[in-house]
């Protein structure tokens, strides 16, 4: 069952005190505190988990696998048109071709 965050609603509309609560994937949000009866409203929570060292992402996204995994890169010039600097598709994209 998935743990849920909800956030108590103050009078003004913005978040109060944050509470959890574990139900089941069909069940319907709560629309009330359990124990005091105020107005709540389930909340995105942050990700608690393992994340990638930086130099992972960068890895990721390095010319050289963007290329291995079919991908296109331009890089903006300096007056504005997007030059190819690895993969299929033309060598140059300028707004006005697109208008």
């Amino acid at each position: 069952m998935p743990l849920y965050e909800y956030a108590v609603i103050l009078p003004d509309g913005s978040h109060g005190q944050t509470f959890e609560v574990l139900q089941r994937l069909g069940e319907q949000p709560l629309a009330r505190h359990p124990e005091t009866g105020e107005p709540v409203e389930r909340i995105i929570s942050t990700i608690n988990g393992p994340m990638p060292p930086g130099d992972r992402i960068k890895g990721d996204i390095s010319n050289k696998n963007l290329e291995k995994q079919g991908f296109t890169k331009y890089q903006k010039t300096s007056t504005g048109k997007y030059e190819k600097v690895l993969g299929d598709g033309p060598d140059l994209i300028r707004k006005e071709d697109h208008v």
